[in-house]
């Protein structure tokens, strides 16, 4: 079946060329099809001849905020890859492809299609900017992983953080994009591990998420997770089922007031309030087990 193409736009509004580009690859995200290959390859010209070398990067970043909030941000990022725009602004995301991360069906992912697939997920939910740069971002420690550790990825969190921070320092992203990418950096993978047996490590987590305290914040990084699980292949369904586990240990501790706890008076009123939690959890999951390992 020939693939259906999208011609390149006379007019793209931005005059500089460089960021022409990125303008251009924002557009295509917005499209129904996929870009020809002329097209491309004009894009591969102009980026082979330097337009971008002196383009600051605080001018580059309303370009790429623009192309991920367009439709299909997956395809601004595979345009953007597929012309080697992407090596020259992202060349830490750049990186991911080739990479191979363990999945359940197939058994291996490459971790840059990863991150296109959770983009596009981001994408049909609407999702605001900072889940979507989060996405974008948050698996950049995966890149130089080991080779003898492959699919797996050990300790990619110290080798992103100060990956995620210096590309934040870069462009100049506001302080919720940075703050949601560091957190699900190391969050993510947690929540997808979280168990309805281990109540007490699901109260640790929920405190530590902030979720009691601040819902915006909880519910942001639940949309990355969300967008991230339904990224592999094979999954599907009404709800991510992480996240409707964490709501219901959430709801289950709606009751449990802190301050009563200090104003009764008690010693250790933290450790009072993470123990009623649990034991409110338990009940929920009707879970026999629980304890106070990490999460």
């Amino acid at each position: 079946m020939a693939r259906k193409t999208v011609p390149l736009p006379p007019d793209l509004v931005q005059t500089d060329p460089g960021l022409g580009l990125l303008r251009l690859a924002a557009l295509l995200g917005e499209a129904d099809g996929a870009p020809d290959e002329g097209s491309l390859n004009v894009m591969f010209k102009q980026m082979e001849a330097g337009v971008l070398v002196d383009t600051a990067p605080s001018a580059i970043w309303p370009e790429l905020a623009r192309g991920l909030m367009a439709r299909s941000p997956g395809v601004t990022i595979g345009v953007l890859r597929e012309s080697g725009v992407l090596s020259i602004v992202l060349p830490e995301v750049a990186a991911l492809f080739g990479v191979p991360q363990i999945a359940d069906d197939p058994a291996e992912v490459d971790v840059g299609l990863h991150v296109i697939n959770a983009l596009a997920e981001a994408g049909r939910r609407d999702a605001p900017l900072a889940v979507r740069f989060a996405l974008l971002v948050m698996n950049v420690g995966k890149s130089d992983s080991p080779r003898e550790h492959l699919p797996v990825h050990y300790r990619h969190i110290e080798r992103g953080r100060p990956r995620i921070a210096a590309m934040c320092d870069r462009f100049g992203v506001s302080a919720e994009c940075r703050e949601l990418a560091l957190l699900a950096l190391a969050e993510c993978e947690r929540v997808h591990r979280a168990s309805e047996v281990r109540a007490g490590p699901l109260a640790a987590m929920l405190g530590r998420l902030r979720a009691f305290d601040d819902p915006v914040r909880f519910a942001l990084l639940m949309s990355v997770c969300t967008c991230d699980y339904f990224a592999y292949g094979g999954r599907s369904g009404p709800a991510y089922p992480k996240a409707v586990l964490l709501d219901t240990a959430l709801q289950a501790c709606a009751d449990i007031d802190e301050a009563e706890f200090a104003d009764a008076g008690v010693a250790d009123a933290t450790d009072a309030v993470q123990t009623a939690r649990a034991e409110a959890i338990a009940r929920a999951f009707r879970s026999r087990r629980w304890s106070g390992e990490d999460a």
